[in-house]
């Protein structure tokens, strides 16, 4: 059997090898495997851009071995550890502590990406359904967050041991392992498809009012629909700051490019003053976010840089992004038009949460009312929203504010860059103030729409029915008087359209083309007070079905003993239309009495109630319902007359 032998050295891909060593080495192993990969990657990355840099320098400071400290220090001024420069002309340690936050993006990155390769053992994508767990995600945090505080460890130790810059070990001890938390809980949570418990266990730690608040029954739907809000005013508001930023550099090209000259003269010396400022444009933003907001930021101690500020900006010494800076403000127009970035991000706010209110569940689980059609959530749950945005986009902007700002020295440089609670702080005001009518407006003017869009709905999909009567004369008249159509349940009617009737549902019968007289047949035969006008009060019905069917109030009288009697013709006991009068025209019926109480069958009939006389602001009413009523008999009469042959049912 023959042999092949690899005659080339290829050097295998990353994953293959990671994947190898995890199998070799499952559950912790492999977490920890993960984070010291992790750490290396990111230590690597800025060792190479620092050897880079020195290897290119014209007049080097120190050999390799000052390089290397440098990197190693960067790596830990990219977690947001503060360091100390010791190599000053006055012999104070001075502390460097505003990291760039796009360094900051590398190291949560490939932390978040070691925790989630773990937790699904490297065989799919981020949260895919055919991805084989082998690694519990408690596990997979763990060996991750250990991996990589074992290197971060002996990072920091070989910083601290030499080298111009040192890290300060509070800060170290609490960034680095911040960020290694934070980051592989993340990744975890994205491998293990975004699970809603580890929210639910921080939210029950809140005090009783918050958590009920919180922890309601739409309080997810809820909650991530002001967390998603929160993040987009944020974004607004960091991006708002970088477009201000490219606006002032632009308006200040000619001191930018003074100063970029100024610092050095070698290209490798500029091209490293260019990477700087590129891993400071976030900081730059979040420092024009703040700027806009209101609160500005601080340029050393004492000088404060803000729109209604006249304090001049100090002397700065000379850097592309310093010369960007604006003039003091004092109420000048183009400090007022920076408030439109605020602004905007109130309005961003406001729209997302109108439309997850617009988009939300049910009427009877938002809190709505049924009448608004499925509007979402009421008001105050809509202005709940936006408090919620507000709160979390206020401390989204002050945790940004509070990395991108720092000491740049002692003394007059001990403050530079905004202050995380000022800047919170106005972050949620313009939040709340403006995104609140914002959401309740766009919530009111989409719930409008939607109504007139079901009426013009409702009144385009109306179709023509059979109309009350097959001809005749009164036909059309009565047809124009009553029509009825479906109004919900119980077979209860609501008056329609003109010409249009519907189907009734029992126990009223069913109206058909041959008239009222089988409208009402599977009734029977209901015996009650005379309704014709020669019938006395309490005399017996035989002649007339009809009587009794109606009372004053529109109700259905009970049968009597005779209840089982055959029905009788439709015309006994109507009144008719005179002789040459219009179609429509009837002759006003006998008073109607009262429909009378079921009786057992067998009993003695109980007299009629008499007749209760009405007020006389009330006659003209019962005066014109009786008119109407008299047509719509006259209508039945003429039906049956047309088709059940002469007035009587076969």
């Amino acid at each position: 059997m023959a042999v092949v032998i690899q005659m080339t050295a290829r050097r295998l891909s990353l994953s293959p090898l990671l994947a190898r060593m995890r199998d070799r080495s499952p559950g912790l192993a492999a977490g920890l495997l993960g984070g010291v990969l992790a750490a290396g990657l990111g230590l690597g990355s800025f060792v190479v851009l620092v050897m880079v840099l020195w290897i290119s320098s014209p007049y080097p400071d120190s050999g390799p071995g000052g390089a290397l400290h440098v990197a190693a220090a960067l790596w830990l001024l990219a977690h947001g550890a503060e360091l100390v420069r010791v190599d000053t002309l006055s012999g104070v340690p001075a502390p460097v502590g505003v990291s760039p936050l796009l360094l900051l993006a590398l190291p949560v990155w490939l932390v978040r990406r070691a925790a989630r390769d773990v937790v699904e053992g490297g065989d799919g994508e981020d949260g895919g359904a055919d991805v084989d767990v082998r690694v519990s995600g408690g596990t997979a945090w763990a060996g991750v967050v250990a991996g990589y505080l074992a290197v971060g460890s002996g990072v920091a130790c070989y910083a601290g041991a030499g080298g111009a810059l040192r890290p300060s070990w509070g800060w170290t001890a609490v960034c680095v392992p911040a960020v290694a938390v934070l980051a592989a809980g993340a990744g975890v949570w994205s491998a293990l498809g975004r699970p809603g418990e580890p929210v639910d266990g921080v939210l029950v730690a809140l005090p009783r009012g918050l958590r009920r608040l919180l922890l309601g029954a739409d309080a997810r739907e809820r909650l991530g629909a002001a967390g998603r809000a929160a993040g987009a005013g944020a974004v607004v508001l960091v991006g708002g700051g970088a477009l201000l930023v490219a606006v002032s550099s632009v308006w200040h090209l000619g001191s930018a490019r003074a100063a970029f000259l100024q610092l050095t003269e070698g290209w490798s010396g500029r091209f490293a003053v260019l990477l700087l400022c590129v891993a400071l444009v976030p900081n730059a933003a979040v420092w024009a976010a703040a700027y806009a907001l209101g609160p500005g930021y601080a340029l050393g101690v004492g000088h404060a840089v803000a729109p209604m500020s006249p304090a001049p900006a100090p002397l700065l010494p000379p850097f592309p992004l310093l010369a960007a800076v604006p003039e003091a403000g004092g109420g000048a127009p183009w400090a007022w038009a920076t408030g439109a970035v605020p602004f905007a991000a109130a309005v961003t706010v406001g729209v997302f949460v109108a439309r997850a209110a617009r988009a939300s569940g049910s009427p009877a689980s938002s809190g709505s009312s049924p009448a608004a059609g499925g509007s979402g959530w009421s008001r105050g749950r809509t202005a709940g929203a936006v408090l919620l945005a507000g709160v979390g986009c206020g401390l989204l902007m002050g945790a940004l504010a509070g990395l991108a700002g720092g000491p740049l020295g002692v003394a007059a440089l001990a403050r530079f860059g905004p202050v995380w609670w000022q800047v919170g702080g106005a972050a949620s005001l313009w939040v709340v103030g403006l995104g609140t009518p914002v959401a309740l407006g766009v919530r009111g003017w989409g719930v409008l729409r939607r109504r007139r869009a079901s009426a013009g709905e409702a009144e385009r999909s109306g179709e023509p029915r059979a109309t009350l009567s097959s001809g005749g004369p009164g036909a059309t008249g009565a047809a124009e008087l009553y029509d009825f159509s479906e109004s919900g349940t119980g077979g209860v009617r609501e008056v329609g359209a003109v010409g249009e009737v519907v189907e009734a549902t029992p126990p009223y019968g069913v109206f058909e083309r041959g008239g009222l007289g089988t409208a009402f047949a599977g009734i029977g035969p209901i015996p009650s007070a005379g309704l014709s006008p020669s019938a006395e009060p309490g005399a017996s019905a035989d002649g007339a079905p009809f009587s009794g069917l109606l009372g004053p109030v529109g109700r259905l009288a009970s049968a009597g003993p005779d209840a089982s009697a055959a029905p009788l013709p439709l015309t006994a006991g109507f009144p008719t239309a005179e002789s040459g009068s219009p179609a429509g025209a009837a002759v006003p019926p006998a008073p109607v009495a009262p429909p009378r109480t079921p009786e057992a069958p067998g009993a003695p009939e109980a007299p009629a109630a008499p007749v209760v006389p009405k007020a006389p602001e009330a006659e003209d009413w019962e005066r014109a319902r009786e008119a109407r009523w008299a047509a719509l008999r006259e209508a039945g009469e003429d039906d049956v007359n047309g088709e059940g042959g002469a007035g009587s049912r076969p």
